[in-house]
């Protein structure tokens, strides 16, 4: 993060209570997998239209979450297999602040993507009785099947909000995966996907007259499917089932510098 620093305080800022009336928690999500090596030029370009977000004074946010899965991955299978109404289980916190949040992830249908949340303290494992309750009254499961913890991935992100629009830009870097002991500490050795960027798009419905948009077809960029959880998988934990990611482990491996 430190080397875009000089291009990010060209963004004028935007607070947190100022981004509440763009949460869009209710959207379509469009991702892209990007080289790391463009995104200064990105930055560059999209600073005529959007803000970045600043918390304290501070551009750019540390995240760490923890996915939870069933012990037969049911969450994992369900997006290989193509689900159209699936859902992922996670605490996220945001590291710098220490604020912390159980969600439930959900594709509802017709693209659409809605995340519901409760705060919590911290991380932590097992979940308390009305931690699991909120989880199955959102995933709908009333078998209140078991979650166990499977992934931990950390990154950076810096958020962008269009001046006028109710659009999101999310540019998540530094991405890193390990392995979850079943009493939810990280264990093995961290592995890291240098070389991309996942951005990701939030807005009301498609609209490809977005600046970010026209950016990415001027540079030959296509939106791709990239679940952190499904890709963390299969990076330290060797999931089964792989067919439908081969596409973005490819493209992957293709920005990697080692490739």
């Amino acid at each position: 993060m430190s080397e875009l620093r000089p291009v990010i305080e060209r963004f004028a800022p935007i607070t947190l209570a100022e981004m509440d009336a763009v949460r869009l928690q209710d959207r379509v999500d469009t991702k892209y997998v990007i080289p790391a090596a463009g995104i200064p030029a990105l930055l560059e370009h999209l600073s005529s239209w959007y803000r970045v977000l600043e918390v304290e004074g501070v551009r750019g946010i540390n995240y760490r979450t923890l996915y939870l899965d069933t012990p037969d991955l049911r969450s994992y299978l369900d997006h290989h297999n193509g689900r159209v109404l699936r859902s992922k289980v996670r605490f996220r916190e945001y590291v710098d602040s220490g604020i912390c949040f159980l969600e439930v992830k959900r594709k509802t249908g017709r693209g659409r993507t809605d995340k519901v949340r409760m705060p919590v303290d911290r991380i932590i494992t097992p979940m308390t009785p009305d931690q699991l309750a909120f989880v199955h009254r959102y995933q709908g499961d009333g078998a209140q099947t078991p979650l166990v913890p499977m992934l931990w991935n950390m990154f950076s992100r810096l958020t962008l909000v269009h001046d006028e629009r109710a659009e999101r830009l999310t540019l998540d870097l530094a991405l890193r995966f390990a392995d979850a002991a079943p009493e939810g500490r990280p264990v093995g050795e961290v592995q890291g996907m240098p070389g991309i960027v996942v951005a990701e798009l939030k807005q009301p419905r498609a609209d490809r007259t977005s600046p970010f948009v026209q950016a990415m077809r001027a540079a030959n960029h296509h939106p791709q499917g990239f679940s952190k959880y499904c890709i963390g998988m299969l990076q330290v934990n060797n999931a089964p089932k792989r067919n439908l990611f081969k596409p973005i482990l490819r493209h992957i491996h293709e920005l990697s510098p080692a490739a």
